[in-house]
């Protein structure tokens, strides 16, 4: 019996491996040559989604006597799903010419999709995220019935199935398109980046750089974290990588567990705002508010600063307070010698950005960024001796055949001449290492992709029933109703919002509800576009650092060997910053490059390193030296003069600031 579970198992380990294979050769291929409309390449994608998320979570999944049974129904629900998928693509003339007039099989692949993401999502995320779906379709299909103005005119079974299973505003909608075309292919980025030597290239360097300086272990996880934040964007999985590093090592130098947990929290966490790739939501966002992607990169690009130097300066602090010095010198890596030996995998980094900036589309940049990796995991394969002479000449041709077809025939020619450059090292059998890397990156990229897209896919479900119900106008209008008396309580009352969802929601499907209700009542009240859509983005990060429900901070827990809510809590002294700024953003937009008058960003900087400065000394209680309860307080609130916007507190703040360090000084040097 024990072989016979081991052979399905590595049989399931196998399908699984080849689905999430072909999984991203088709994303690649959609995105490289568009040969579908976007539509079924969405549908495809959600149906791939489904299939692997119950291969790889299936019923019974925890039971040994029921595991056989759980794994056949998880074979049926993610076939059923992958079919239905494919069922638009073959039908899609047809639905398009009957839209909103359901058949029969229409009603059976609606319904059944439905249920089927909600479930999915259920296994790959938990309870919270369904949950709140689950409320939002409840209204619409019930809603004409609550009393006063919540109520609606009420609404067909057939116009909801119409709404969430076909159709751009569903389950299909914006989030899934970004899903599908965007998120997946940095998502992969990032995976072959990872594969290729990146993790090393980064921990190395943040380790020569800083790791001997006073706190310098957890100062290495904030740089390594921050730089690993610019190729995946994702929070959690920062974690449960760099962290299996410093997180440890910060112990070992003398960090509690929880700041230590909660150190690499707020680091990684902060990889969702840091340009140039950022996290998913800057892709849903830049379609959302319909600006191109380098926008959303000049407006987080001040803030993601601020961010990462608040927490260098925290960890600085702490370390101050506990008397915590760094490692020894000889024990630290070269930083440059770590650069010179890796440093061709920042090309396709800086590919990226070069494209980014030059105006190209993300889709289009991350395709070639894609290819660029490649040909470097191949290429080095191919030039590291392996190889014969001849070989390597038409490595180099067909290198420069490459990039003159990108410049002259576009992307699509570049990947088919890049694809040749793989066949070559196949045929010559040259890089086997090489070959399994760029599998491998194929598969963990699939992987990665999973809960990110399934929850775009589910939060569709809100959209949905928020366009189909109009509830956000009345919502708004309340919150509106706050705001014309004092925005800063408008302001506090989205914040309670973003943070009270987030509570085991992740960030996509968080700042899509807020954005939805919160975000277009902010520029009713005068906060500009871009920033009202980054106020509830970066309020959705932090939501995934508070109480009760953290996911950044649990998934540190095991690793620190501390309670999830003692890592929350020691987060949030860390991510000081990202409370301060977005407050500070919505009375001063020339924080997030809003404006061409450099000297206000300046002075808004200027304020805001003085303030988070003031006030992580009196987080932590150490500036020069220890700080008593009075000496905290004080910081504190001249640092809060500073991000208020009235007549009169920048001057009070900066004097107070300015008498409060003088002060601190005189009786540092006295003591």
């Amino acid at each position: 019996m024990k072989n016979t579970a081991l052979a399905q198992s590595k049989q399931a380990r196998t399908a699984i491996f080849w689905i999430a294979l072909a999984f991203s050769s088709f994303q690649l291929i959609t995105a490289a040559f568009s040969p579908l409309s976007s539509q079924v390449v969405r549908t495809v994608h959600v149906g791939f989604v489904l299939w692997l998320i119950f291969l790889l979570y299936p019923p019974f999944g925890n039971s040994a006597r029921w595991s056989g049974i759980g794994r056949a129904l998880g074979w049926a629900l993610g076939l059923t799903g992958f079919v239905f998928g494919l069922y638009h693509w073959q039908y899609e003339a047809d639905l398009t010419q009957r839209a909103g007039e359901l058949i029969t099989t229409d009603w059976v692949v609606g319904v059944v999709t439905v249920v089927l993401v909600f479930e999915a999502a259920r296994r790959a995320m938990g309870w919270g995220l369904p949950v709140v779906c689950g409320v939002f379709l409840l209204y619409g299909i019930f809603g004409q019935y609550l009393p006063g103005n919540l109520a609606h005119r009420g609404f067909g079974l057939d116009q909801i199935v119409g709404t969430l299973g076909f159709g751009t505003e569903g389950i299909y909608g914006t989030p899934t398109y970004v899903s599908s075309s965007y998120i997946f292919l940095f998502i992969l980025f990032g995976a072959f980046l990872e594969q290729a030597g990146m993790i090393a290239l980064f921990t190395d360097f943040a380790m020569g750089t800083v790791g001997h300086t006073r706190g310098g272990p957890a100062k290495v996880s904030v740089i390594s974290s921050g730089l690993m934040g610019t190729i995946n964007g994702s929070g959690v999985a920062n974690v449960v990588t760099t962290g299996q590093f410093t997180i440890p090592l910060m112990k070992r130098f003398g960090y509690s567990p929880a700041f230590a947990g909660g150190v690499e929290a707020t680091s990684s966490m902060g990889g969702q705002i840091m340009p140039p790739v950022m996290g998913a939501v800057a892709f849903i966002m830049a379609e959302t508010i319909n600006v191109p992607y380098v926008t959303i990169v000049k407006a987080a690009l001040i803030p993601a600063i601020l961010y990462f130097l608040t927490a260098f300066w925290m960890v600085h602090l702490e370390a101050g307070r506990k008397g915590l010095n760094g490692l020894a010198k000889n024990e630290c890596p070269d930083p440059w010698a770590a650069v010179k030996l890796r440093w061709h995998l920042l090309l396709p980094l800086i590919g990226l950005v070069v494209l980014l900036f030059s105006g190209y589309t993300p889709l289009f940049s991350g395709t070639v960024g894609l290819a660029l990796t490649v040909i470097l995991i191949f290429g080095a394969a191919v030039m590291t001796g392996v190889g014969s002479t001849p070989l390597r000449a038409l490595f180099w041709a067909l290198l420069g055949l490459a990039c003159a077809g990108f410049f002259k025939f576009g992307v699509g020619t570049f990947f088919v001449l890049v694809a040749l450059l793989v066949a070559l090292t196949y045929a010559r059998r040259v890089g086997a290492d090489a070959r399994q890397l760029a599998v491998q990156a194929m598969v963990d990229g699939a992987r990665h992709a999973l809960p990110v897209a399934i929850a775009c896919a589910l939060v569709g479900v809100i959209i949905g029933m928020i366009n189909l119900t109009g509830v956000a106008a009345e919502l708004g209008g309340r919150i509106i109703a706050v705001g014309e008396s004092s925005l800063f309580l408008a302001l506090l009352l989205t914040m309670l919002i973003c943070l009270v969802l987030g509570m085991g929601i992740p960030t996509i499907p968080n700042y899509i509800i807020t954005s939805s209700l919160a975000a277009p009542v902010l520029l009713k009240l005068g906060v500009p576009l871009i920033v009202s859509h980054m106020f509830v983005f970066y309020f959705g990060i932090m939501a995934d650092l508070t109480p009760p429900v953290a996911l950044a901070a649990f998934a540190a827990a095991p690793i620190a060997g501390a309670s999830g809510l003692a890592i929350s809590f020691q987060a949030i002294r860390v991510a000081i910053a990202g409370f301060i700024v977005p407050f500070m953003a919505v009375y001063s937009p020339a924080l997030m490059l809003q404006g061409d008058d450099l000297g206000a960003t300046a002075y808004v900087v200027l304020k805001a390193l003085v303030a988070v400065g003031m006030w992580g000394a009196g987080a932590i209680g150490f500036l020069l030296t220890p700080l008593n309860a009075a000496e905290r307080v004080t910081a504190i609130v001249a640092a809060s003069f500073l991000v208020v916007a009235l007549p009169m507190t920048d001057e009070i703040g900066f004097a107070a600031v300015a008498a409060f360090v003088a002060w601190h000084v005189w009786r540092s040097r006295s003591a």
